[in-house]
């Protein structure tokens, strides 16, 4: 990845959290926000600092920064430019798994796993419906059976919170939507740590995946086990989406929109397109949690229905030029 274009995308970020920590019900201006960060702010303005609005912009950072690098990873082994977790279902799988934990009341140490359980069996339906109708790569196909593997996954979803308490479902259906509201310490901790490992075995992972961005065969000339290193790509990035959606809810979009803008700006190694995702990732969801608290303040959007008005039109276009 070029200097420029890192360095634009960290400003980017910065801005974003910047705007988060200072917008909200209560305003704070970038010297308040910084005597805050320092720890000799006022007291209200620390608390609103650490204790709120600073653990859920780092939410969204590494929930948006795992999105970036699932789409990246995901778009380059397909070669498909509208693969991303939301349209193949992986996102809707990791669903089933983390509202069948929470429902079930394992506890939240138990939810990535259950996540990442259901964003492999989606990911390996999907792929097995595309395989059996002869069109392994095919948009339009891999587009449809995410759509089939999604709304199955909706309606399992459906099933399991059918006798849960009032109170459950109320709380699964606005996580269903995305939103950070509930960032702590706590989850920011396990969704890093997981977000970390599964980036990291990306860009592990790059040059296989750069190969594999050329073909089968092409990459099978290169040396490469082109079935082990998919395999390895889509558990890599299966474990990163699903983690995203334990810590956050279905977030849609955002690795479909940010791998094409990185690589609009000049990206053209798949590990550069991928930490360019990862940055870009982490500024567009903290920058759309921010429209979200702030477009009908006091009431709060919806973060997936944010990053949705964003990437419904840029999926459109794109699969305009995929057909």
């Amino acid at each position: 990845m070029r200097l420029r274009l890192a360095v634009a995308l960290v400003i980017a970020l910065a801005v974003a959290i910047v705007a988060a920590l200072a917008l909200g019900p209560v305003a704070l201006s970038p010297g308040a926000v910084w005597h805050a960060l320092a720890g000799d702010g006022t007291a209200t303005a620390t608390a609103i600092v650490w204790q709120l609005r600073l653990p859920r912009a780092a939410l969204g950072v590494v929930v948006g920064a795992g999105l970036g690098m699932s789409g990246a990873a995901l778009q380059a082994t397909l070669r498909n430019p509208l693969a991303e977790p939301y349209l193949l279902g992986v996102s809707g799988g990791a669903a089933v798994g983390a509202v069948a934990a929470t429902v079930l009341g394992l506890g939240v140490w138990f939810a990535p796993p259950a996540a990442f359980l259901g964003a492999a069996a989606a990911v390996s339906l999907v792929l097995l419906v595309a395989r059996i109708a002869r069109a392994p790569h095919d948009a339009r196909i891999l587009v449809m059976a995410g759509v089939v593997v999604g709304a199955f996954a909706n309606a399992m979803i459906l099933i399991v919170l059918a006798d849960a308490p009032a109170d459950t479902v109320r709380g699964a259906l606005w996580w269903m939507m995305g939103s950070l509201a509930d960032a702590n310490w706590r989850g920011v901790a396990w969704v890093g740590t997981y977000v970390a490992l599964g980036g990291a075995a990306l860009l592990a992972l790059g040059r296989d995946i750069e190969h594999l961005s050329l073909g089968e065969d092409p990459a099978a000339g290169l040396g490469v086990n082109v079935q082990r290193a998919t395999r390895l790509t889509f558990l890599a990035a299966s474990l990163v989406a699903a983690v995203t959606v334990a810590g956050a809810g279905l977030v849609g979009f955002v690795g479909l929109v940010v791998p094409a803008i990185v690589r609009a700006l000049g990206a053209r190694s798949v590990r550069g397109v991928i930490a360019g995702s990862a940055i870009a990732g982490a500024a567009l969801v903290v920058a759309a949690d921010v429209a979200a608290r702030t477009a009908r303040a006091p009431h709060e959007l919806p973060l997936g229905a944010v990053t949705a008005l964003i990437g419904v039109p840029f999926f459109l276009a794109q699969l305009r030029k995929a057909t």
